[in-house]
């Protein structure tokens, strides 16, 4: 008799699956996918734009458009894991699909991919406007690193969604979310410079992960450093925010399947 042998697929081409199929999710809900292009935008184009000291000043309106795109990078971040993850398991196919025998592994690393292609999407409108209304400019080199910098930037933010997501349900996720969010954006210095904080709020902003992102993200396009030791509390906030998200999926996953 012979014996059928099924050979598991690779990681990463599960990994890539659930990608796709998360990706095709996100674009079947148009709502979603405007909320996370526009708002970052229209806040260039409103708040930015008509201040011509800021947007005829080359290195100003490039920091600007670095520090708006941070906050979507964030925003994209954030409501997609925070708000998507406790959605999905509102569903009756993500139990389905936590009984799989490829595990937790690939549909993981597949929300990530599916995170951070939508945080360069998030991007785009920020870029065209600061090219067309803006003195804002950029060379190639500091473009690859811009390019480098956004999975720097969203993970930290990525993880934070997935603990969010996996400890709550949708209604507290979008509360939480919306009071996480806004607080560290302000905080961090993506609606307002921090060389306009005064100098209490300036030493607590550079402990926040969203002040470090900020700030190694206009490095990367402007060349002007970083506060020291903001990748070491970029890094710090992140592996936090790891821990947090294994114990949320591990909570979750006792709660519902044990």
């Amino acid at each position: 008799m012979s014996t059928l042998t099924v050979r598991p697929r690779p990681f990463w081409t599960l990994a890539v699956v659930h990608a796709r199929f998360q990706f095709v999710e996100t674009i079947r809900i148009p709502i979603a996918v405007l909320g996370n292009l526009l708002f970052p935008a229209l806040a260039l184009l409103f708040f930015v734009v008509p201040q011509r000291a800021v947007a005829d000043d080359p290195l100003a309106a490039t920091a600007a458009v670095a520090q708006l795109g941070t906050f979507a990078v964030m925003s994209t971040c954030l409501f997609s894991f925070g708000v998507g993850v406790s959605e999905d398991r509102a569903m009756p196919f993500d139990p389905f699909l936590r009984t799989l025998p490829a595990g937790a592994g690939p549909r993981l690393a597949g929300r990530v991919i599916n995170g951070v292609v939508w945080s360069y999407f998030a991007l785009v409108p920020l870029v065209v406007i600061g090219w067309l209304l803006t003195a804002a400019t950029i060379t190639p080199v500091r473009a690859l690193a811009a390019f480098v910098m956004v999975p720097v930037v969203a993970v930290p933010f990525l993880l934070l969604g997935l603990a969010i997501g996996y400890r709550l349900t949708s209604k507290a996720a979008i509360a939480v979310v919306q009071a996480t969010l806004f607080p560290l954006a302000f905080a961090g210095g993506l609606f307002l410079p921090p060389e306009m904080f005064p100098t209490w709020l300036d030493a607590i902003s550079k402990l926040l992960p969203s002040r470090a992102a900020r700030d190694l993200a206009v490095q990367a396009v402007t060349g002007d450093p970083a506060y020291a030791g903001a990748l070491v509390v970029i890094l710090a906030w992140t592996a936090l925010f790891a821990a947090l998200a294994v114990l949320a999926y591990r909570r979750d996953e006792g709660r519902r399947f044990h």
